[in-house]
């Protein structure tokens, strides 16, 4: 298992894959239509929080790899066409798991038919997608993703002035480096 100084993913092989993005706007339009069968699997853990999008699974990321194998057989059984992957922001957990259930579904299972896709921008971006994809959400707290995006841009802040103001940034405008 992974030790404290090294993510938790290094325990696990590195994916041979990669999972392609599924537009917001038609996972969405999929979900509310009810046009074909998709699941969506949230792998977020200690921020499973303020909500979920309404009908997806709930497997964190930290136990995924042992249960790649099940969920293959689960959704193939139901006759799922796409299962997509969500986290926070999908820019790690969720593209990471897809890719491991991509080689799956693909390498052991011999699957080419189901598509395996990572949602675009995570359950972050759905939220901030407004009120018509936060109605498609089970638990829904605006408050939590009101607090949530504020502390973002807070700690966004911090580090832009931080950076602003050290002595680096400095020396890039005296020295007439790019102004980007």
């Amino acid at each position: 298992m992974a030790t404290t100084d090294q993510p938790w993913h290094t325990a696990f092989p590195e994916p041979t894959v990669q999972a392609d993005i599924m537009p917001r706007q038609r996972a969405f339009m999929i979900l509310s239509m009810k046009i074909a069968s998709m699941l969506i699997v949230d792998v977020r853990r200690t921020d499973y929080e303020g909500g979920s999008i309404r009908g997806s699974l709930n497997i964190p990321a930290q136990g995924f790899w042992w249960n790649r194998g099940v969920l293959y057989e689960l959704a193939y059984k139901a006759d799922i066409e796409w299962v997509v992957f969500t986290c926070g922001s999908s820019s790690g957990r969720g593209p990471r798991c897809a890719a491991w259930f991509l080689d799956h579904v693909r390498n052991t299972a011999g699957d080419e038919n189901m598509q395996v896709l990572v949602l675009e921008g995570g359950v972050k971006g759905w939220v901030k997608s407004g009120p018509q994809f936060t109605a498609l959400m089970d638990g829904f707290r605006g408050d939590y993703w009101e607090e949530l995006f504020a502390e973002e841009e807070r700690s966004r802040q911090a580090k832009a002035d931080t950076a602003a103001s050290g002595t680096g940034g400095d020396v890039a405008q005296q020295s007439g480096a790019g102004n980007v």
